[in-house]
């Protein structure tokens, strides 16, 4: 059966029995009131929402981002030779590139594409795969296409994309701790520790006693706006890796469309926000997004280790399964008991020739190690 693809450019202009049709939006992060708010809260990025279709029926979905990103962003946190990562760097002069994602370049998961149940995965994955081709074509002054992020079980079905010259790439892991039913308060957590990460669990919540914590509403997000602006661009400069800077009023259409299972919450000391978490409900599960600190308080109040214990709170509190920690600094949150899940991405230059010399080095691209530490008693 021929497999057909159309694309939309913004999500208001998808027909509603498309949603219907492929019951995707069970998932939060396949809803159109998700997608829209980051397509209204974000104008320099370009949107597509791609749908294959079998006889007029959807039966896949997948959304496309195209961001401008620095070469030398991309290479820093990869493990390759040195002057490798020089050559990579001066074959581009520097300089910025406009990169196709396929998925949302602000989650860290496999939130990208979705195939409707009872499909034949790997013909309709070849489809998606496909219509990025053909997006990747139509696209002006683009320099790459990314598709992320992949689970070990989903490779079979993704391997589809090296039909189209992509290479395979491992990236960082998400971090998850799974929770079990009986932890039913942080205390409760704490008692399964071994004594070291207790104790280490203790000594960031007496630390950081001296701030205020507010779970934020609506209001509070907008009152607040551009100092969470400030400690996320402040956080995200300090990290290895960060492909686009989210505007944070995307946040105030999160809290709108999502109420509880959107969670802002902020770190005040002396009156001053010094740092937040936010974090998304889907489901079972607790995904944290960005955070936001003061780094030079952080160190006398203990702000991002205390971050890291309210996730596990509000896991709890939720009656979350697991809470997916997201990527960086993996060995800290080690040592809270979270376990490395690990993603695949795929990559290729939209240069045929270029593509070709640079396949085996992304092959070849090694993600940092971590030292795992068994938290649990």
């Amino acid at each position: 059966m021929s497999l057909k693809s159309v694309q939309f450019s913004n999500v208001d202009a998808i027909p509603s029995e498309y949603w219907d049709e492929i019951n995707c939006t069970q998932n939060i992060y396949y809803s159109p009131e998700f997608l829209k708010a980051f397509e209204v809260g974000n104008e320099d990025i370009e949107f597509n929402y791609i749908f294959i279709l079998k006889k007029k029926v959807p039966v896949a979905f997948a959304y496309t981002q195209i961001v401008t990103i620095g070469v030398k962003t991309i290479t820093k946190n990869i493990k390759i030779a040195t002057w490798l990562k020089r050559f990579i760097n001066g074959i581009f002069c520097d300089n910025k590139l406009r990169i196709l994602f396929c998925g949302n370049v602000f989650l860290s998961g496999e939130y990208g594409t979705f195939l409707k149940e009872g499909e034949p995965k790997k013909s309709t994955f070849k489809a998606i795969g496909k219509a990025i081709k053909t997006q990747t074509k139509c696209s002006r002054k683009l320099h790459a296409v990314f598709v992320k992020d992949f689970l070990d079980e989903s490779l079979y079905i993704t391997e589809q994309l090296k039909d189209f010259d992509f290479a395979a790439m491992q990236v960082e892991p998400n971090m998850i701790i799974y929770l079990k039913p009986e932890w039913k308060s942080f205390d409760d957590y704490k008692d399964a520790l071994r004594s070291k990460y207790r104790v280490k669990a203790n000594k960031a919540d007496s630390t950081s006693e001296p701030l205020t914590v507010k779970r934020f509403s609506e209001k509070d997000i907008a009152v607040y706006n551009s100092d969470l602006q400030n400690l996320y661009e402040n956080t995200i400069a300090n990290a290895d890796f960060n492909a686009q800077i989210l505007d944070l009023n995307t946040y105030i259409n999160l809290k709108v469309k999502f109420q509880e299972e959107f969670i802002a919450q902020g770190y005040f000391y002396n009156n001053e926000l010094v740092g937040f978490l936010s974090a998304m409900k889907n489901g079972n599960h607790l995904d944290a997004h960005f955070i936001g600190l003061d780094y030079s308080k952080n160190r006398d109040l203990a702000i991002y280790p205390r971050i890291l214990n309210d996730y596990v709170r509000i896991g709890i509190e939720t009656q979350s399964s697991r809470i997916n920690l997201g990527r960086t600094a993996s060995e800290i949150k080690s040592t809270l008991g979270a376990k490395p899940e690990t993603l695949t991405c795929y990559i290729r230059h939209k240069n045929n020739l270029l593509n070709k010399f640079l396949m085996p080095f992304i092959s070849n691209v090694k993600i940092k190690s971590f030292k795992q530490h068994d938290v649990f008693k």
